[in-house]
């Protein structure tokens, strides 16, 4: 009973937040409908998990609001089978969402009390194409590279360079970039050599901490 009681609420939250709103890429509709958002927040948040909003994962992190992850990945144009890069585990659902779609996915977090513990969740749903590692996130993952898509699940002042030399050609990057409170979400497509950007919508993301990011 419960788990249908969540097979419903991911249902109205797929039509009412994600379809509703433009999101129309099957693999991706049919990842937020898969993956058990509940799973990847505390326990005293859970009714809250399908709702219209972000929610706190701990150390002034968050998990994203299901549409602006819905939006990110389908402007990644993930294929399956294809090679993807994501800045910023945190609680593991962006992963997962990513996992469904994605051949592999390799995915860095800086903070080690959230790696750790979405880690255990990921591993706990099965999810045996993601691979993570403890780093600067703004750095990439230069031995894994090039790959066909990155998403970065902070905001960040500028566009890592790193980031943009480890994007395959032909590639897609998805990023927030601008100040401290408020970003554009943009899509930077690698091809033939060239680098296009586009703007998608205005979002608010925690900061990109590291190197090429916000200092800590």
């Amino acid at each position: 009973m419960q788990n249908d009681h969540y097979r419903l609420a991911r249902e109205k939250m797929v039509r009412n937040q994600i379809i509703a709103r433009g999101i129309s890429d099957a693999a991706v509709i049919n990842a937020m409908l898969k993956v058990p958002r509940h799973l990847f927040v505390d326990e005293a948040l859970v009714s809250s998990a399908y709702g219209d909003s972000p929610l706190p994962i701990g150390k002034n992190q968050t998990i994203s609001q299901p549409y602006i992850v819905a939006l990110m990945t389908e402007a990644l144009g993930l294929e399956e089978g294809k090679k993807c890069l994501e800045i910023g585990t945190g609680c593991g659902y962006q992963t997962a969402i990513l996992a469904e779609i994605a051949g592999k996915v390799y995915s860095v977090e800086r903070i080690s009390w959230l790696l750790s513990k979405a880690r255990a969740t990921l591993d706990a749903l099965g999810y045996h194409n993601i691979v993570m590692k403890l780093d600067d996130g703004t750095w990439g993952w230069e031995q894994e590279a090039p790959f066909d898509a990155i998403i970065v699940t902070a905001g960040s002042p500028a566009v890592p360079p790193p980031l943009v030399e480890q994007l395959a050609d032909p590639g897609v990057m998805i990023i927030p970039v601008g100040d401290a409170y408020s970003q554009r979400l943009v899509k930077i497509s690698k091809k033939d050599g060239n680098t296009v950007q586009e703007e998608i919508s205005q979002v608010r993301f925690v900061k990109l901490v590291g190197e090429y990011g916000w200092k800590a």
